[in-house]
């Protein structure tokens, strides 16, 4: 099977660095919006860590791999002319955040988990658009991987899209 290829699924198309046109607006973008200039990405690739997730009873209890491959889109990093850190994504933060996610999530569904992961690059890292493919390997003897991949954008205001909100028992009005 095909590893998976942040940059291959990136969406994103030629960008001509020269002329600074992009060519191609990365999928789900208009070339109205305003991320359609161009788009650098920092990939982190085969992360695997240790969570509990599942829906089973079997899973519920103790810790299993998970895989994750992260795609994170942001407009042209400034540590390419600055040779900063911290004028980019930092590999390593964005590894320690996502140990920490996989001890503390609460979720049971991949989907969920992803969702969660999107939402931290966003809003902690400053990523403009993410791809998080996540997987469970060996979850059944003849398959040999089961997940979940997708994609989520900063909105115009420059802040994390929420997919939901909770107001808590009794404060939804009548």
């Amino acid at each position: 099977m095909d590893r998976f290829d942040a940059i291959r699924h990136s969406g994103f198309s030629a960008v001509s660095r020269m002329s600074g046109v992009v060519q191609h607006a990365p999928t789900g973008f208009s070339m109205t919006d305003e991320v359609a200039a161009p788009m650098d990405i920092v990939y982190i690739e085969g992360f695997t860590g240790q969570t509990v997730i599942g829906i089973d009873t079997s899973e519920l209890h103790a810790p299993q791999p998970v895989r994750m491959s992260l795609a994170i889109g942001v407009p042209s990093i400034r540590a390419c002319v600055t040779d900063r850190i911290d004028d980019t994504i930092n590999y390593a933060a964005v590894r320690e955040a996502l140990h920490a996610l996989l001890e503390t999530h609460g979720v049971q569904l991949l989907e969920a988990l992803a969702e969660q992961v999107a939402q931290l690059l966003i809003a902690d890292f400053g990523a403009h658009w993410v791809r998080v493919s996540l997987a469970k390997p060996a979850k059944f003897d003849d398959v040999e991987s089961v997940g979940v991949l997708i994609e989520r954008r900063r909105d115009a205001r420059g802040t994390a899209r929420a997919t939901w909100a909770s107001l808590g028992e009794g404060l939804i009005p009548d």
